[in-house]
């Protein structure tokens, strides 16, 4: 996927409305997690992500900022973040709970 033409977020739009339900993609585009839910609002802002698992089953919750992924919206007004984390390092983070 061609991320270039793609809208940054600002940190005004880090909202529990808007970020979940995220896709989150490391590298080489690979899905990694999605957005389950976020902690806070703007640029101070910590976002849930899902990693592994099956249809959200089995998935290991981690948080992570928001200022640590570059969240976009695509052509289509779906927005999704990037990352340079794989899933094995994500799935290295302690396990969050809530």
């Amino acid at each position: 996927m061609d991320h270039t033409n793609h809208t940054r977020l600002t940190s005004d739009e880090y909202t529990e409305a808007l970020l979940d339900g995220a896709t989150v993609y490391g590298p080489g585009d690979e899905t990694i997690g999605t957005i389950s839910h976020t902690h806070g609002t703007g640029p101070d802002t910590k976002v849930v992500i899902d990693v592994g698992g099956f249809l959200g089953i089995g998935a290991k919750p981690v948080l992570v900022s928001a200022q640590e992924l570059d969240l976009m919206r695509d052509e289509n007004g779906n927005v999704h973040g990037l990352t340079t984390w794989t899933k094995d390092a994500l799935k290295a983070m302690p396990k969050h709970e809530d």
